[in-house]
């Protein structure tokens, strides 16, 4: 048992040394449906995200492989200071999203964190959310596919195997746009690409 033992923590040792800063294929934007969490956690924090009229915000820009993601990466990096978290937080919902997602994403990027952030911020500027999905007055339910189909109209170039809808409890959760480096859309990995089929997903309006 010690050998098996040894031979794991072996092979967990070289896992974390083989996920280096800036080692990745690719970046998956994660855009979360701001109403959605509240109501399924959020609200229950008294988080301060929920007391404004957000609709799609950056969940985070996650560096990936085209199979598996790495994550909390080794870095000489400086952590963001509370200003840099703060400032994102117009986009993100809270600085303290955009803390966490410097420690598990940013740090493999092989940015500083102000560079992440703002790479980030061109990121998620970069992409048209469909302005239809503002004008709910009252819940609806829909096919999460209607979701994909509105953000590839409102974004020339952006192609189905570019964009996945996920969904949790019956809700639409989130699109996740595969990019480029350079912040050009790209095909996902199959791993990324795992659209929500349900035909009456429930999409609550921005508050």
């Amino acid at each position: 048992m010690r050998w098996l033992l040894a031979l794991l923590l072996t092979a967990t040792l070289v896992r974390a040394e083989g996920e280096r800063p800036g080692d990745f294929d690719y970046y998956v934007m994660a855009l979360s449906w701001s109403p959605t969490w509240c109501a399924l956690t959020g609200d229950a924090r008294g988080s301060p995200q929920c007391d404004t009229a957000h609709g799609w915000i950056l969940h985070g820009l996650w560096p990936q492989y085209h199979r598996g993601y790495p994550s909390a990466c080794q870095t000489a990096a400086t952590p963001p200071t509370r200003a840099m978290t703060g400032a994102m937080a117009d986009i993100m919902g809270t600085p303290g999203l955009a803390w966490h997602q410097w420690k598990k994403h940013g740090t493999c990027s092989g940015l500083a964190a102000r560079d992440y952030f703002a790479l980030s911020r061109r990121a998620f500027d970069s992409v048209t959310r469909p302005p239809a999905l503002r004008k709910l007055e009252a819940p609806v339910t829909l096919p999460a596919k209607l979701v994909e189909e509105a953000f590839i109209a409102a974004n020339p170039g952006l192609e189905p195997d570019m964009v996945t809808i996920t969904c949790k409890s019956g809700r639409i959760q989130e699109a996740r746009l595969c990019l480029s480096r350079s912040l050009a859309p790209v095909p996902c990995g199959q791993d990324v690409v795992r659209d929500c089929t349900m035909r009456d997903a429930l999409l609550d309006p921005v508050r």
